[in-house]
């Protein structure tokens, strides 16, 4: 593939996916601003390339309204995060990196790896179903595994409740959790709510965690 034509490519996989990314944590329709702030670039650039990903047949976007991912989009996209966070897990599991450090690895590496490379590496790594930060892994065929998750701060009083995914859009977030103790399958009991952080009990001491914290943290009631 020419250098050209792979910066394009890998461009194009690049919208895809961070439309497939912002619709997993956000029932708010995925707008022109709302991509540029996620991929850092201007709305007058992204909204050109949405046009022509539009008229790719990748997705579709009505004026002003919202962005979506064709058929074709979605399988592409799929394929993006599959190879994404399998070697997310790749990178933790037998390279000794940290779930905070493999996110921008990820990012460089996804597009230099073949569908044929990744799939055996699935297969080296017992075709997880989860990444290190819990997000579900798309299976080759593109379907995903079923979860049933709620954000923390949506979570009542008193309740218990395993921590089953966190946003890893942040890596400070990640280090302070990790400081904190709180990793994936960490159980939480929710004390309190107030307007800016949400009180939690973990192993027996309060934790306030502010509201973006509790906000990219998904988890599953026990």
């Amino acid at each position: 593939m020419k250098r050209k034509d792979a910066m394009e490519s890998r461009v194009v996989e690049n919208y895809l996916k961070a439309v497939f990314n912002a619709r997993e944590w956000s029932d708010e329709p995925v707008t022109v601003g709302a991509l540029a702030t996620r991929l850092g670039l201007s709305p007058s650039s992204v909204s050109e390339s949405v046009r022509k990903l539009t008229e790719r047949g990748l997705l579709s976007h009505a004026r002003y309204g919202a962005i979506e991912l064709t058929a074709e989009g979605q399988r592409i996209a799929l394929a993006m995060v599959r190879k994404h966070r399998l070697i997310e897990t790749f990178l933790v599991d037998y390279l000794g990196y940290t779930w905070d450090e493999v996110h921008e690895e990820a990012e460089i590496l996804e597009h230099a790896v073949s569908d044929t490379f990744v799939d055996r590496l699935a297969g080296r790594l017992g075709e997880p179903e989860h990444d290190p930060h819990g997000d579900p892994i798309p299976r080759a065929d593109g379907t995903l595994p079923d979860d049933d998750q709620l954000r923390l701060d949506t979570v009542g009083i008193g309740v218990r409740a395993r921590v089953a995914r966190v946003s890893d859009s942040d890596p400070e977030l990640l280090r302070q959790l990790d400081q904190l103790g709180i990793t994936i399958g960490t159980t939480l009991t929710v004390n309190r709510q107030h307007d800016a952080t949400i009180d939690v009990d973990h192993n027996g001491e309060s934790v306030a965690l502010g509201r973006a914290a509790a906000y990219a943290i998904r988890v599953v009631p026990t």
